[in-house]
Formats: C-alpha cells, sequence, structure tokens
C-alpha cells in the first residue's frame, strides 16, 4: 500500500474512531448528569421539566430507569441528527471534494465539545449534543474515502478499518467518560455556576476536543484529496433532507437492499446494546465496573475480527457470504444472552454477537460501495449510514419497551428471530460488480 493511501486510510480510522468517542464518551455519565443539571436548575429548569415529562409519558418512578429513558434522549437526538446529515455530507463531498467537507465538520465538531466542557446549562448541553449530532454525519464522507483509495475486493479490506475504528472507539468512549470523572475541574466548594461555565464533565470534554483538534490538524497537513475533479458528481436536487429519497435517486437495487438490510440488523443490535446494562444488572448484579468490562470485551472482539478475519475472508469468499453468515451469527449470540443463566453463557453470547457484528457491519459498507456509481459513492454511502443512525434511534426504543413489559429475554428472543430476515434479502442481493468497469461477478450456479 502506496503511503498517500496508507495516510487517507488513517485519517478515515481516526475520523470514524472520533465519532464513536463522541457518541459513547457519555453513557457512564448519564446518571451524574442528570443529578447535577437537576440540583443546579432546579425541578422547575429544562432537565427537572424533562425527567418529570419522562416520568409522565412512561409512568415509571424508577430512578434507575428514568435515567436511563434520559440517557436515551440524549442519545436519540445524536442518531437522529446524524441519520439525517449522512447523505447531505456524503452528497456534498461528492460534488465539492472530500477534503472541504471533512475541514468543515471537523471544526464543527471540535465547537461541539467546547460547548460541552463549558456546558453550565442544560440547554448548552442539548446544543452541544445537536452540533456534534450534525457532525458526525461526516462518517459518510470518511467512508467515500475507503471507496474512492480501494477497488474490487480490497474495499473489504478498508471497511474493515471503518469496523476497526468502530469497535475502539466503543471501547474508549465510555472509559474515558468514566475516568474523566476522577479529575476534578471546578470550584472547590462544588458551587457550580450556571450558564457558559465549566461542569463536572468538562474534563471528558477537553480530552475529546484534543482529539478532534488532532485529527483537523492531521487531515490539514496530511490528507490528500481522494475525489479528483473529474470524478465528481452533478448536484443532485428534490428532497435534500429526505435520507429515502435521496437512496431513491441512485436507482441501484444492490445499494437499497443492502442499506435496508444494514437498518434492520442495526435495529435488533441497538435494543440488544441499550437493554444489556438492565440485563446484568437484574440477573447477576453487576456493577458499573463489570459492565464497563462487557463492553470492552465487545470491542476487543469487533476490533480483532474487522481487523484480522475480515480483511482475509472477504477477498476470498466475497463479501456476500460473509455478510450472512455474520448475520446468521448473530441469531444465537442473541439467544444465549436472552437465556444466560450467568456470566460464562453470557460472556459466550456476547462473544457471537460480537464476531456476528464484526462479519456483517464492513461487508455491508463494502456492498453499498461497490453496487453504486463511482461519482455517487459519498450519497450511497451517506444515506447507508444514515440508515443505522436511525436503527440506533428506534432500537433501544423498542428494546425498552420489551425488556419493561416482556420481560428481560424479549428483546434477545424478538432479535434471534428478526435479525434471520435481513439475511435472508442478504441472500438474494444481487451480483456484486468485480471491478471498477462495474461487470458484475457471475451469478452461483442454482
Amino acid at each position: 500500500m502506496n503511503p498517500a493511501k496508507r495516510s487517507s486510510l488513517g485519517l478515515v480510522f481516526a475520523i470514524v474512531f472520533l465519532d464513536i468517542v463522541g457518541f459513547s464518551v457519555i453513557f457512564p455519565l448519564f446518571p451524574a448528569m442528570l443529578e447535577h443539571y437537576v440540583a443546579l436548575e432546579g425541578p422547575g429548569g429544562w432537565c427537572g421539566r424533562l425527567v418529570d415529562w419522562l416520568q409522565d409519558a412512561s409512568g415509571e418512578t424508577d430512578p434507575f430507569k428514568v435515567v436511563t429513558l434520559f440517557g436515551g434522549v440524549l442519545g436519540s437526538i445524536y442518531s437522529i441528527l446524524q441519520f439525517v446529515f449522512a447523505p447531505i455530507w456524503g452528497g456534498l463531498s461528492d460534488r465539492i471534494g472530500r477534503k472541504p467537507v471533512l475541514s468543515f465538520t471537523l471544526i464543527g465538531t471540535a465547537l461541539s465539545y467546547v460547548l460541552w466542557a463549558f456546558a453550565g446549562s442544560f440547554e448548552l448541553l442539548i446544543l452541544a449534543r445537536l452540533v456534534g449530532g450534525v457532525m458526525a454525519g461526516n462518517i459518510s464522507t470518511a467512508s467515500a474515502i475507503v471507496a474512492d483509495t480501494t477497488s474490487g475486493r480490497e474495499r473489504a479490506k478498508g471497511m474493515g478499518i471503518v469496523g476497526m475504528a468502530i469497535g475502539l472507539g466503543f471501547i474508549l468512549g465510555p472509559a474515558l467518560g468514566g475516568m474523566s470523572t476522577l479529575i476534578h475541574v471546578g470550584p472547590g466548594d462544588g458551587a457550580w455556576e450556571a450558564g457558559f461555565a465549566l461542569n463536572p464533565f468538562s474534563v471528558a470534554a477537553l480530552i475529546s476536543l484534543a482529539l478532534a483538534l488532532f485529527n483537523f490538524a492531521w487531515m490539514s497537513a496530511r490528507f490528500h484529496e481522494s475525489l479528483p475533479p473529474e470524478k465528481r458528481g452533478e448536484r443532485h436536487r428534490g428532497h435534500p433532507w429526505n435520507p429515502f429519497a435521496r437512496l431513491a435517486t441512485i436507482s441501484q437495487p444492490g445499494v437499497t437492499r443492502s442499506s435496508i438490510i444494514y437498518f434492520l440488523y442495526g435495529t435488533a443490535f441497538a435494543a440488544m446494546e441499550f437493554t444489556l446494562t438492565f440485563l446484568a444488572v437484574e440477573r447477576f448484579a453487576y456493577d458499573e465496573r463489570d459492565n464497563a468490562w462487557m463492553f470492552v470485551f465487545v470491542g476487543f472482539v469487533i476490533a480483532f475480527v474487522n481487523g484480522g478475519v475480515v480483511r482475509r475472508m472477504a477477498p476470498r469468499l466475497g463479501e456476500k457470504k460473509v455478510a450472512v453468515a455474520g448475520l446468521v451469527v448473530l441469531a444465537p449470540g442473541f439467544a444465549l444472552i436472552g437465556a444466560a443463566g450467568g456470566s460464562g453463557v453470557l460472556y459466550a453470547g456476547l462473544f457471537l454477537m460480537a464476531v456476528g457484528s464484526a462479519l456483517a457491519m464492513p461487508c455491508l459498507s463494502s456492498l453499498v460501495s461497490r453496487y453504486a456509481p463511482s461519482q455517487r459513492q459519498g450519497l450511497a454511502l451517506g444515506a447507508f449510514r444514515s440508515l443505522g443512525s436511525l436503527s440506533r434511534a428506534i432500537g433501544p426504543l423498542l428494546g425498552g419497551v420489551m425488556y419493561w413489559s416482556l420481560g428481560s429475554a424479549a428483546p434477545y428472543y424478538a432479535g434471534a428471530a428478526f435479525v434471520l430476515v435481513p439475511a435472508a434479502i442478504a441472500l438474494a442481493l444481487p451480483p456484486v460488480p468485480s471491478d471498477e468497469d462495474g461487470e458484475p461477478e457471475p451469478a452461483p450456479a442454482g
């Protein structure tokens, strides 16, 4: 691999890694955030009114469940905005190039961390999450760089880098959020100020800000535009804020079906991920450290499989076969988690779930990229990533409803059955273009 290509893929890794860290760094801070802003602003403040609304809407008074609903709101805000803006940034990068879009969104990401570092009010915290969610849509542009710099069956290797960054981001993000609470900033007497001021979570925000500025500096100094002017597409008008309509403009069945598969898989996975800590606390009395180790274990398995196994399997077997295998492996993983009566069975299920996810996700990304025309890579991958963000907004809601109304095993047994639907759709995907000229692979006999 030449140095320019290696540098570009390194930048992609850093961007995606930062996006996931930004999404997940806040996870372990939800209980403390709720307590801090309610105490600072009083029950009549924005945060207090949100808590009252969550209690009235859900009928829940259990503080543990209210905290989780509170976290779900903040997480959904981020994911929904990423859903809307991923195809917008991807389509824009198809027209003006990848580097201008990355420059703008990385600066915006840094701004979101500045707002969070000085979020002395709940309103500023929400604004920081709004800006962060909008800018995190640049994951589509980062994925398009992989498509620009790889070809044919090598593309799955590049998309494996994206998957590895996601896995490692989910390791460092929660760990960073948890460790940041050990470093005290602000007034010694605990009398925090409202408005534009430091807060107990400023350390996590400032560390994330440093990562964002490092990314921007690296991109400015080392990244050479991967989409030359002659390969840029024309502006496609109509429905710029509707990711589904923008996906439909590509008119490639393989792109649409692969994106639907990703959405269905992502919804099942997000429902499991959101309720996992509830199950661990309820069945095994896990504390915060035990829950953190679960996510570290899952993150390492995903990173290892993406970084090693997928890079070797996909070129030999093809992305379709590897994606189907991953989706099928998810089913027993979900079922084992739902049936777990001890930590051994739980971790066996987590292992299968992580392996299945790591096999499926990069191969689906690669399939979308190979099905899409070369001048529409950003738009196609933007719509694809956008549907993944939508699944992260819908999945927790569905998982929470099933968990609290049908029992702790319900999201996992339902997920085990449901994930076979995208596996069946994947079996019917059209032949994959074998090279940049768009010639398809021969269809399998029979």
